[in-house]
């Protein structure tokens, strides 16, 4: 039987707990507001707000009275508790320490710089001026070290920022990650370079009516099963999914008259997230174990999307038609879903944007970020020093430079919103989104044919049992890979898949 005692502080807690999350509700729709519909005007209000909502939050989660339930809790037999119900526990203590550790006034602080440097990035980037970011980012480095030291003044500062994306991730852990990946990659780009033969891939550049585009990326963030009864896809300077609830995800892409593809593979990405998002746990709903498990295995669901599916043989059968139903005019007859999919495929190695490269370049792009923002954290690299470090380190892993700040330093969002440990989580997700792809294949066979005719039901149920439902039930992301795949993240997996498929698509003997 379970004991009364137990069951009773729990419910307290839960509905303790339901209360933080609608409140981090009504923040990711100010947020989301924030980046997409509000005034230019409202700067100041918007930060005051948002201040104000952090003051709250902050007092809410670090209740004297939460803290003691959860010492109850976790010194009280859970067996009584099912495995759902104990995650509860330890995600919520795990949440609560952080929390208690820091004080209101860094927590207001960090909030207006929010609001402030989003602004002060939009504006820098307009200007592609580096130096007008600059002073505001040198802010939030010296907050983020501050939040490091009062959580844990034990590890490296970047250590414990780094664990706010995915638990239990380090430093030492992804420079081992990525040191492995580019001694594979980077000798296998020189190879592609020298020795193989690239798609053609002009014939899908031309002029495309954005109208027409968000149409089409609407339909096709349909067919692979975003709910507009529980969503929204509108237009940002900056793709991302935010939203209240998994009942209200709201998702953004952007578009480019001159690339329709770019709209495409972004607004797929996006809805790869707003299906984690639409299918969390309802019965957990304002519970932590609802919660995605990491933003690594998040990414891994918005890639897996974008790259495994979106970027597949199948899918091209399934979008050329769209395509010329779209863009009669733009593509002909004569070029076949082979012809797409090569296309589709093709290595940008000239891209300097992160969010436009292929997924072979991608991961110098992450990889490039991780090693900048670990030494602006631990003081290695001073912040007016970023952008000839950008420079170097694109020539050195991508061969090419950036004619300025706007396609360099100050291409991405995160910085402004002081997401120091947030790249490192794209490439741990493309990783991890082979293995769960390769896990999904197996278990269900016929999915390529399913993917060809446009029916991609089976693939995101399953998805939603192994992965969305799952929430953070398992410790890390690792564990929840061992569930799903049978391994923890194994680099070299997605290192075979990335030789195999583009020697076929490059034509390496």
């Amino acid at each position: 039987m379970r004991s009364a005692a137990v069951q009773q502080d729990y419910e307290v807690l839960a509905s303790k707990l339901r209360e933080i999350s609608s409140l981090g509700g009504i923040s990711g729709l100010l947020g989301w507001d924030e980046m997409t519909m509000m005034p230019a005007g409202a700067v100041q209000s918007r930060a005051s707000q948002k201040k104000a909502l952090a003051s709250v939050l902050h007092e809410k989660s670090t209740d004297p009275v939460l803290g003691e339930l959860l010492s109850k809790l976790e010194q009280a037999d859970l067996q009584s508790v099912d495995a759902y119900q104990q995650a509860n526990v330890r995600e919520a203590s795990r949440n609560y320490r952080k929390a208690v550790a820091l004080s209101e006034e860094l927590v207001r602080r960090e909030a207006g710089l929010e609001s402030r440097g989003y602004q002060t990035w939009v504006q820098a980037r307009q200007a592609k001026d580096w130096k007008l970011f600059a002073p505001v980012l040198k802010e939030w480095v010296a907050a983020r070290r501050e939040r490091a030291a009062a959580i844990d003044a034990s590890k490296p500062p970047y250590d414990v920022l780094a664990d706010d994306y995915s638990t239990g991730l380090t430093a030492d852990r992804i420079r081992t990650i990525f040191d492995e990946v580019k001694a594979g990659l980077l000798p296998f780009l020189a190879e592609l370079r020298s020795k193989s033969t690239a798609p053609e891939s002009s014939w899908l550049m031309g002029n495309f009516e954005t109208d027409k585009q968000a149409e089409l990326c609407k339909e096709i963030a349909l067919a692979l099963g975003f709910d507009l009864e529980k969503g929204r896809l509108d237009v940002s300077v900056h793709p991302f999914t935010g939203g209240a609830h998994p009942t209200d995800v709201r998702m953004t892409t952007r578009f480019q008259a001159q690339d329709v593809i770019d709209g495409i593979v972004g607004t797929i990405h996006e809805t790869g997230h707003a299906l984690y998002e639409q299918g969390r746990n309802v019965d957990h709903d304002g519970l932590p174990v609802s919660n995605a498990a990491g933003m690594a295995i998040h990414e891994s669901q918005s890639l897996l999307w974008e790259r495994m599916v979106g970027k597949s043989r199948p899918f091209a059968t399934f979008l050329l038609p769209k395509l010329r139903q779209f863009f009669p005019e733009a593509f002909p007859e004569d070029k076949t879903d082979a012809d797409l999919y090569r296309a589709l495929n093709v290595i940008r190695e000239r891209s300097f944007i992160r969010v436009e490269a292929d997924e072979v370049t991608y991961p110098m792009h992450i990889i490039l970020r991780f090693e900048i923002e670990e030494g602006l954290i631990d003081g290695s690299i001073d912040v007016d020093d970023v952008p000839g470090i950008w420079r170097g380190k694109m020539k050195e892993y991508l061969g090419i430079e950036p004619e300025d700040d706007a396609e360099g330093c100050l291409q991405d969002v995160h910085w402004s919103a002081g997401l120091f440990g947030y790249f490192p989580t794209y490439t741990l997700g493309a990783m991890s989104a082979v293995q769960i792809f390769d896990a999904a294949k197996q278990e269900l066979p016929g999915l390529d044919k399913d993917m060809a005719l446009g029916d991609f039901t089976k693939l995101r149920e399953w998805l939603r049992e192994k992965v969305h439902s799952v929430g953070s039930l398992h410790p890390t992301a690792d564990d929840l890979l061992l569930a799903v795949t049978g391994k923890p993240l194994e680099p070299q997996i997605f290192l075979r898949y990335i030789r195999e498929k583009y020697s076929e698509v490059y034509k390496l003997s």
